[in-house]
């Protein structure tokens, strides 16, 4: 800083109000300042300015390793908005979903002296391991994470989802509407299965018993083994797309059409939805907002400010894996 003082003409006063975006300057000095440091490449010290300031600049995000669309679509999307709102983003893959594995992530973290952690896998030992950190100084927002539990939360609003997918099903005329869960321990899973049953209850219909898979196209591939067997349901929502891909070829193999014996609605809206056969019905989540928005309750939580509302609205897609029940289908 000192040389580019000297190569400027300035004080080193003066060229720390321009390295730290000050405007109580001239024009012409802070042009002057810019062209000394871009000759000299001059880049600030993080290491001596968080000493000073207190504040490191960099936040963490801890994911998992799942390859899930949504988890590593927000994973991108947290990092493009921290990097755009001037934090640098250091980031943890943790490889088994534990309550231990997650707190040795954000001991990991908080060792390089991040600002705050956002944490994109919101099972209860996550949430958990969340609570634990409370009151230590560095803020961690839990996307999709139980309110009720964790201090700072965002995520799309995934019981109004539910609630969309299954109600589309019921106002096409379907009774005997079946849910296809994910796994009870995460959050998004348990939002979901309220979502059906609240838009069931108040369509005067009895909720189904639901099955329950693990998120993954498998697991929608072995539900829909035991779906194909049976002849009274007529409509199925699954609480993620991967799961009803698994769904629409177990079904397929079996000889039930999708959608003329069975309609399909998925939750997400995977980039292969559209191309599947036949073209998903499903809840898109905007991603890319959960991502900027995550950042923005992080920032207000590490300055103690009021933060945005933490729910986004969902969106259903309709496509062609959804139609009024076939006459002569069992009720």
């Amino acid at each position: 800083m000192a040389d580019v003082a000297r190569l400027a003409g300035v004080s080193h006063q003066t060229v720390s109000r321009v390295v730290n975006g000050q405007t109580n300057l001239r024009p012409e000095t802070r042009e002057r300042v810019l062209r000394a440091i871009d000759q000299l490449g001059y880049r600030p010290n993080a290491a001596a300015r968080s000493l000073v300031t207190r504040r490191s600049g960099t936040i963490g995000v801890i994911g998992s390793r799942s390859g899930y669309w949504g988890p590593s679509t927000v994973h991108r999307a947290i990092q493009t908005a921290g990097r755009e709102g001037g934090y640098f983003v250091s980031s943890v893959n943790v490889q088994v979903l534990t309550r231990e594995e997650f707190a040795d992530a954000m001991n990991h973290l908080r060792d390089q002296h991040v600002e705050g952690i956002v944490l994109i896998a919101a099972n209860d030992d996550a949430v958990d391991a969340a609570r634990a950190h409370a009151g230590k100084g560095v803020p961690v927002v839990v996307v999709e994470g139980d309110e009720d539990k964790a201090t700072w939360t965002v995520g799309v609003d995934q019981v109004a989802g539910a609630e969309l997918g299954t109600t589309h099903l019921l106002e096409l005329g379907h009774e005997r509407v079946l849910h296809l869960s994910g796994p009870s321990p995460w959050t998004e899973a348990r939002a979901r299965l309220a979502g059906y049953r609240n838009a069931m209850y108040d369509a005067g219909v009895a909720p189904e018993l639901h099955i329950e898979g693990d998120w993954s196209a498998r697991s929608g591939y072995q539900a829909g083994q035991r779906i194909a067997a049976r002849d009274d349901v007529t409509a199925v929502f699954c609480a993620n797309d991967q799961m009803a891909l698994g769904l629409l070829r177990s079904l397929s193999e079996a000889g039930r059409s999708v959608p003329d014996d069975i309609s399909v609605v998925g939750f997400d809206d995977i980039p292969e939805a559209a191309y599947l056969i036949p073209p998903l019905t499903t809840v898109r989540q905007d991603f890319d907002a959960v991502g900027r928005r995550a950042i923005q309750i992080l920032r207000a939580a590490i300055t103690d400010e009021p933060g945005p509302e933490r729910l986004i609205s969902p969106e259903l897609v309709v496509r062609d894996s959804t139609q009024a029940p076939r006459e002569g289908a069992k009720p």
